[in-house]
């Protein structure tokens, strides 16, 4: 297997979502028995840089955030969703249909997101995307 220099590995870590980057860090501290010291500047690390470019960016969105932001009187609807469009686990649905307003799905192309919010709406759920 080829050795991967840093940018590489900074850019395989922007392609992820947020709970992808948990995970992640999760499997690293248990493969290596360390702790990580600040996970929000792993996060941080993985977001690109803003500046000028951001109006540019706004005008031309490819990805978007699908934001969780009630659940709504079918809970458990929702928790199923929130597993199908993630294939979290039981406990790790439950937490983000628990802790709303909160990103299902980061980073997705517009089809992908749209589908999510329907779904999610669908189940009962008030979703936005940004």
């Amino acid at each position: 297997m080829a050795k991967l220099s840093t940018e590489e590995l900074l850019d395989q870590f922007k392609e992820l979502t947020l709970i992808e980057l948990s995970e992640f860090v999760k499997a690293f501290e248990e493969t290596f028995d360390v702790t990580a010291a600040a996970p929000v500047a792993v996060a941080a690390a993985g977001v690109p840089a803003g500046g000028a470019g951001d109006a540019a960016a706004e005008e031309e969105k490819d990805s978007f955030d699908v934001i969780l932001e009630a659940a709504g009187d079918k809970k458990i609807q929702v928790i199923k969703v929130v597993r199908e469009l993630t294939s979290l686990g039981l406990g790790e649905a439950k937490a983000v249909v628990d802790g709303a307003p909160k990103a299902v799905l980061e980073g997705a192309n517009k089809e992908t997101a749209e589908k999510a919010k329907a779904s999610l709406e669908e189940a009962g759920a008030t979703v936005t995307l940004k």
